[in-house]
């Protein structure tokens, strides 16, 4: 990665967002998470679900996280801001900064998101791929235009988790909607920029245009936010968020996990994040000295039936 700061429209490149490599895990004191029957398929369903204050205690260190971003932007990896000159209002995003900034990276080795995220995608393990942060400032009228997240991205799959985390009380009318289901149609739109919701130039695989769909011939997913709910939804739900000024401050965390059917792809655009040459071929799974694995299925019951076990034990000792 070059660590110069290299001007450009949309994501700019500024510091190596792994400098020293991936450090050491301990990942036997991350948490787990139980997610209901109910939760997990209303998830594989709809493609996007809600749980309430899942993640109250984390607001606090996450949005410490942030404002260290959006303080010093260039400090940190692939700053973007998405309000054309002469308009009003801020819409900053970032992402892969998860080993820069120590807020974002005591979330992700020492939340129950791992597990919860390997367990929505009905996956034997989940695999991080990134976070992802974004601000909208008072007085900011800009919607978020209706896209996909995973044309987007160098990864294809359906076993796919985003976590989004609002870290400020946000009325339904200025936080993100989902299309239901449409995880599930079997389609890949053109990556929109969000300056202006125009298609990107892209050609292959992508070929339907997001501007064809209809939100009145869809159901459409959508909640107020208090600060610590996460909404789940998979890379290929379609969603976006309408033109209504924010008036105060929307704030969000999001963190990205793949799950044992995504592999590497290419893409005729630069992804997002660009993370550049990983010396990967087509369909190989994603580097785990890259990308690491913070949650396997067989940790979890392995510790079901330790605690079941001893629980025995506990019992026969009464006798």
């Amino acid at each position: 990665m070059n660590a110069s700061v290299q001007k450009q429209s949309g994501n700019q490149v500024t510091v190596d967002w792994m400098p020293n490599g991936l450090p050491e895990f301990d990942l036997s004191m991350m948490p787990s998470w139980s997610c209901s029957h109910d939760l997990v398929k209303r998830f594989q369903e709809d493609g996007a679900v809600l749980m309430r204050g899942v993640f109250r205690d984390w607001v606090k260190p996450l949005r410490r996280g942030l404002q260290r971003n959006l303080d010093a932007p260039n400090d940190y990896a692939f700053p973007c801001e998405s309000i054309p000159a002469g308009k009003s209002g801020r819409f900053f995003d970032s992402y892969c900064n998860w080993l820069l900034i120590p807020e974002y990276f005591e979330y992700v080795t020492q939340s129950s998101a791992a597990s919860m995220a390997g367990q929505l995608m009905e996956a034997q393990a989940a695999q991080f791929f990134h976070e992802h942060t974004f601000c909208k400032e008072p007085g900011t009228q800009r919607e978020t235009p209706w896209h996909q997240d995973l044309p987007y991205y160098c990864v294809d799959g359906n076993q796919t988790v985003s976590l989004y985390v609002a870290l400020d009380q946000t009325p339904a009318n200025v936080a993100v909607r989902f299309v239901k289901g449409s995880h599930r149609w079997g389609k890949l739109y053109h990556p929109v920029a969000f300056e202006d919701g125009a298609d990107f130039a892209a050609q292959g695989e992508c070929l339907e245009s997001v501007q064809d769909i209809q939100p009145s011939e869809h159901q459409i997913l959508n909640w107020e936010l208090a600060s610590g709910d996460c909404i789940a939804f998979n890379f290929r739900t379609v969603h976006g968020t309408k033109s209504d000024k924010v008036t105060r401050r929307r704030r969000a965390f999001s963190t990205r996990w793949l799950g044992d059917d995504v592999v590497y792809c290419e893409r005729n655009i630069e992804t997002s994040p660009p993370l550049g040459d990983m010396g990967l071929r087509l369909g190989d799974r994603m580097r785990e000295d890259w990308f690491p694995v913070l949650w396997r299925r067989s940790w979890y019951t392995d510790a079901k039936k330790k605690a079941w076990d001893d629980s025995l034990v506990d019992h026969r000792l009464q006798f």
